[in-house]
């Protein structure tokens, strides 16, 4: 009988060790798949999943060890095309249908999740002790924690790998467990044959152009927007100053402005607002290119929201943004430190209030338009 005893303790410890060493080598395996691939190049279809509101988009991720990372986002409903690229030079977000870009000195994609970037997703499963694997239909499910700091409801992930460890699936989801972002593999190569010149910012540019000085000038009204909190601040600060103002008219399209003179139909006001904040003053002012529409919140927690027509410039330009790139809904805009700009449906956006917190701005920012709302808060 002791023998029989000790042959089932043996055995079940056996089997105990296995299933640990096995959750191990899991993420073990794919963190040096990952780590040992030169390149790779990804392609999928992401999910981002807001109320009742989901907006899809096809993804495209070149990666170049260390540093060069390309990241192409489309629409999947309009067509609306950005690219994320990262060289040596700067983080840049382009909008080919604008002949712009932002520039960005930061650390992305290392100072935050990202749902496509794999360095990104190993980093989160190694750093989480609680990391868990499980089997599942021949794939393995791995569980950890992600580090969203623009937004923190957003809690762990899951992703599937399979056995030659291949990324199929990452689902991201809330403290609540709804799924908020899903991103689908199609296609994964890794060590593809990529090199440093598809990461040059020059390959989107659609004229040659004197982009230093359009840099220089975009610095210079950047560094004033940052500090533009009140009605009457923005209404000097947005007005376009210097020669090489953008006087284009190129008609745009769709509902949100007239075709012709640029007059803004429809005010989109935030569906949401902080607590004890209401609408104070809704002004209209003309511009060479059409309407401005400057919109100020006063209460416990002030800003100012500017709607314009965005043009397309006949010149490449190039904004800094003392930020981060962010996912505003279907579009990337950039985070600065009280500011959230972005552009969608043919007009810019410009959000600012030193009250706000990120969450606060990021909030506000992605109920503008929601469901086409129109209807102004209240005090």
């Amino acid at each position: 009988m002791k023998k029989l005893l000790v042959a089932l303790l043996s055995l079940t410890l056996l089997v105990s060790g296995c299933g640990k060493t096995g959750t191990e080598n899991v993420v073990k395996d794919f963190t040096s798949k990952v780590n040992d691939s030169k390149s790779y190049t990804l392609k999928g279809n992401m999910e981002i999943y807001a109320d009742e509101e989901t907006f899809t988009y096809s993804l495209e991720i070149n990666f170049l060890k260390d540093y060069f990372y390309k990241v192409k986002m489309v629409n999947q409903t309009n067509n609306h095309e950005q690219i994320i690229l990262r060289n040596t030079d700067a983080v840049y977000v382009i909008t080919p249908s604008l002949n712009k870009s932002f520039k960005f000195q930061s650390e992305w994609p290392e100072n935050s999740s990202q749902a496509y970037i794999l360095s990104s997703i190993t980093t989160d499963m190694n750093n989480d002790a609680e990391t868990k694997v499980e089997e599942v239909d021949g794939n393995f499910v791995i569980k950890s924690k992600v580090n969203y700091p623009n937004n923190p409801e957003l809690s762990y992930q899951k992703i599937t790998v399979d056995k030659d460890n291949k990324i199929k699936k990452t689902e991201i989801y809330d403290e609540k467990d709804a799924l908020k972002m899903k991103v689908t593999f199609t296609s994964v190569e890794y060590n593809t044959n990529l090199k440093e010149d598809d990461f040059k910012l020059e390959q989107y540019i659609k004229e040659d152009t004197n982009t230093k000085d359009t840099e220089n000038n975009q610095t210079n009204n950047q560094n004033k927007n940052e500090e533009c909190t009140d009605e009457e601040t923005c209404k000097e600060q947005q007005e376009c100053t210097g020669d090489d103002c953008e006087t284009d008219n190129a008609p745009c399209e769709g509902n949100a402005c007239d075709e012709e003179t640029g007059a803004i139909e429809n005010i989109l006001y935030p569906l949401y607002v902080p607590s004890n904040t209401y609408l104070s003053s809704s002004d209209r002012v003309e511009t060479d290119i059409g309407d401005r529409i400057i919109l100020t919140f006063g209460g416990e927690k002030n800003f100012v929201l500017v709607e314009e027509k965005a043009v397309m410039a006949e010149e490449f330009e190039i904004i800094p943004v003392y930020g981060d790139p962010l996912i505003v809904n279907d579009i990337i805009g950039a985070l600065g430190a009280n500011s959230l700009t972005w552009t969608k449906d043919n007009i810019s956006y410009y959000l600012a209030g030193n009250d706000l917190t990120t969450a606060e701005l990021l909030a506000i920012g992605e109920s503008v338009g929601y469901n086409n709302q129109t209807v102004s808060a209240e005090k």
